[in-house]
């Protein structure tokens, strides 16, 4: 949940606190069914029964979405632009918006509510609706400064939990990976109730109450986004390539890294059976962070890496290889 930053009549800043919605009651609760240790790819995760489901079945996270939202206030973190210290992990406490509706909501009422986040996500979609290397308001003056923010939205079912925890999980471990953070829970991802511990600028408490509801804790989303970043970092996969027996001569897509100098994203394009291109609306790559590629084309003097599923990025916004 987001905190407001409040502006008191000589300019100081105040810490407001705000409920967006009010408090959510499930009807129902989950049953522990215990902790099981999987080994997955080469790495070991510890995990309660929703991990397990989200790897048994190698859920797949959405794609990131980047569009520009309507926060325009761009500030530095402490050690500068570009340069956050982790991220920060929010629940809306919201049971019936979606992260469509959370976006629409605060890139309308964010001068009001004063608060913003950098992304939302639920079982469908990843939405990141300001640049990450500038900072927003969403859990007090100090974190404020340090934190990429992120908030979780609240889904009704089981399979839909395990698939935005997913989603939540790879863009924490992409963010980290984009920035060269290391992955130490409690220092570089932390809850918005770690937050307020620490700093004493907040008494939010999210996603504590939200996930002890499906008998889930940060502990073990830890464990997921853990997981997540080993295997991008070492196979550039989610899963990792635990079938490969080749001796480690395994074929991995090529990687690229991208930068846009004249906006905070870099575009992408389609194209048709016809081989005609179109602009991607919805989409973008973020500047400054690494894609695998698996195909190349020549089009109109310019060379096209796909990094998705018909989605090319052009080679004028690639600046290195590895």
């Amino acid at each position: 949940m987001v905190v407001p930053i409040l502006l008191n009549l000589n300019g100081k800043l105040n810490r407001g606190i705000i409920m967006k919605k009010g408090k959510i009651l499930l009807s129902s609760t989950l049953t522990i069914l215990g902790v099981l240790f999987i080994l997955f790819g080469g790495v070991n995760v510890k995990a309660d029964t929703v991990n397990s489901y989200i790897l048994g079945n190698k859920i797949q996270p959405a794609e990131i979405q980047y569009r520009e939202g309507t926060f325009d206030q761009w500030f530095g973190y402490e050690n500068g632009v570009g340069k956050p210290e982790g991220v920060v992990v929010h629940e809306t406490a919201d049971s019936n918006a979606t992260a469509e509706n959370e976006v629409s909501y605060f890139n309308r009422e964010w001068p009001s509510l004063q608060t913003y986040v950098h992304a939302f996500v639920d079982n469908n979609e990843i939405i990141n609706i300001h640049s990450a290397d500038y900072g927003v308001w969403g859990a007090g003056h100090t974190a404020n400064y340090k934190f990429i923010q992120v908030e979780l939205c609240e889904v009704h079912d089981y399979d839909a939990f395990a698939r935005s925890l997913s989603n939540d999980a790879f863009y924490i471990a992409k963010r980290l990976i984009q920035y060269n953070l290391p992955d130490i829970p409690g220092q570089t991802v932390v809850s918005h109730h770690q937050v307020s511990n620490t700093y004493g600028e907040t008494n939010h408490t999210d996603p504590d109450g939200y996930f002890a509801k499906w008998s889930y804790d940060m502990n073990q989303f830890n464990d997921l986004i853990s997981y997540y970043y080993n295997n991008l970092k070492d196979s550039g996969t989610l899963y990792g390539n635990p079938d490969n027996n080749n001796g480690g001569n395994e074929n991995k897509a090529t990687s690229l890294s991208v930068k846009n100098d004249n906006a905070i994203f870099v575009p992408l394009v389609a194209f048709d059976q016809s081989n005609n291109k179109t602009d991607v609306k919805n989409r973008g790559l973020a500047n400054n962070t690494p894609w695998q590629y698996d195909q190349q084309k020549d089009f109109d003097g310019h060379t096209y890496y796909r990094v998705s599923t018909n989605e090319w990025v052009m080679d004028s916004y690639v600046t290195s290889f590895s």
